[in-house]
C-alpha cells in the first residue's frame, strides 16, 4: 500500500493513496475489518451503498474479502432515479446488483423502485425501513458538485426532518453523470430522483468515503477546506465521530 498523507478535518480522517487501485483496496480491507468486528457484536450488520464508478475499485476489492458472513448483512442502496427504465443499467439498483450483490450472499437487498406509481409513497416505505434497519456502515462517494448521495447544494439540508425524499437534480449533477460515461448526453440523464437525506446519511455509525480522480479534486479540497455548509454538502462529514474519507493524489491535489 502506498499512502501519500493522513491528515484529519475536524472529526473526519483523511487518507490520501497513490492510485485509485490502491484506495479502493485499503478502504475495502478498512471497512470489511469494521464489518467482522460489528458481526461479534450483534447479529445483523446494515449498510447503506452509494453507486457510482467512483466505488468500482471498492467494490472489486470487497467481493475479494475472505471471512464476512453476507448472509447476516442487509444492504441498502442511497438514491435512485425516478422515471428510467427498471433494466437500464444506468438504474442504481441495477449497478450494485451488477458490482456486488450478485458476488455475496446478502441476507437481503432493499432497493428503490424509481418507477413507483407514487414517488412520495416510495420515500415512506424506504424511511420505514431505515427505521426498522437502523444503519451501522454508509459507504458513500462524494459528487463533483459536494453532493452526498443525490443532495445537490440546491436540495441539501442538513436539518432535513425527512429521511427519504424526491428532488431535482442539479444540471451539474447531471453533467457529472455523462462525465462519469454513465449516460451519452444530458439530455438522456432523469431529472428528479428519490434519495437518502443528509440526516440519514449521518445516523450511520461509521462511514467510510471513497472519491478518487481528477474531476473530484475540487469536491474534496472544499470538503476539507471549506465553511460547513450546505453549499458543499460532502463539508457535514468533519462533523461525523466515525467518517473516514479516502482519495487518491488526483483528488486529494487540494491537500497535498
Amino acid at each position: 500500500m502506498s499512502i501519500i498523507k493522513e491528515i484529519s478535518a475536524g472529526k473526519l480522517k483523511v487518507k490520501v493513496f497513490e492510485t485509485r487501485k490502491e484506495l479502493g483496496e485499503q478502504a475495502a480491507k478498512e471497512m470489511s475489518d469494521m464489518l467482522k468486528r460489528l458481526l461479534k457484536e450483534k447479529e445483523e450488520v446494515n449498510i447503506i451503498f452509494a453507486s457510482a464508478p467512483s466505488q468500482n475499485e471498492f467494490f472489486e476489492a470487497l467481493v475479494r474479502m475472505e471471512g464476512i458472513e453476507w448472509n447476516r448483512v442487509n444492504a441498502f442502496h442511497m438514491d435512485e432515479y425516478i422515471g428510467l427504465d427498471k433494466d437500464a443499467p444506468q438504474g442504481f439498483a441495477n449497478f450494485l446488483r451488477d458490482r456486488i450483490v450478485s458476488k455475496v450472499n446478502f441476507k437481503a437487498f432493499y432497493s428503490f423502485n424509481g418507477n413507483a406509481e407514487d414517488p412520495e409513497e416510495e420515500c415512506r416505505r424506504y424511511a420505514n425501513l431505515l427505521e426498522k434497519f437502523p444503519t451501522d456502515i454508509v459507504c458513500a462517494g462524494i459528487g463533483e458538485n459536494g453532493h452526498l448521495a443525490f443532495n445537490d447544494p440546491p436540495v441539501a439540508s442538513f436539518n432535513d426532518e425527512k429521511m427519504v425524499k424526491v428532488v431535482e437534480l442539479e444540471e451539474a449533477c447531471r453533467q457529472q453523470q455523462v462525465n462519469d460515461g454513465c449516460f451519452s448526453k444530458i439530455e438522456d440523464v432523469p431529472t428528479h430522483a428519490i434519495t437518502l437525506t443528509i440526516p440519514a446519511l449521518m445516523k450511520g455509525r461509521y462511514i467510510f468515503c471513497m472519491v478518487p480522480g481528477k474531476t473530484k479534486t475540487e469536491a474534496v479540497t472544499r470538503t476539507i477546506k471549506g465553511e460547513i455548509n450546505e453549499s458543499c454538502p460532502a463539508t457535514i462529514l468533519r462533523t461525523h465521530d466515525n467518517a473516514l474519507l479516502y482519495v487518491d493524489k488526483d483528488s486529494g491535489a487540494g491537500i497535498l
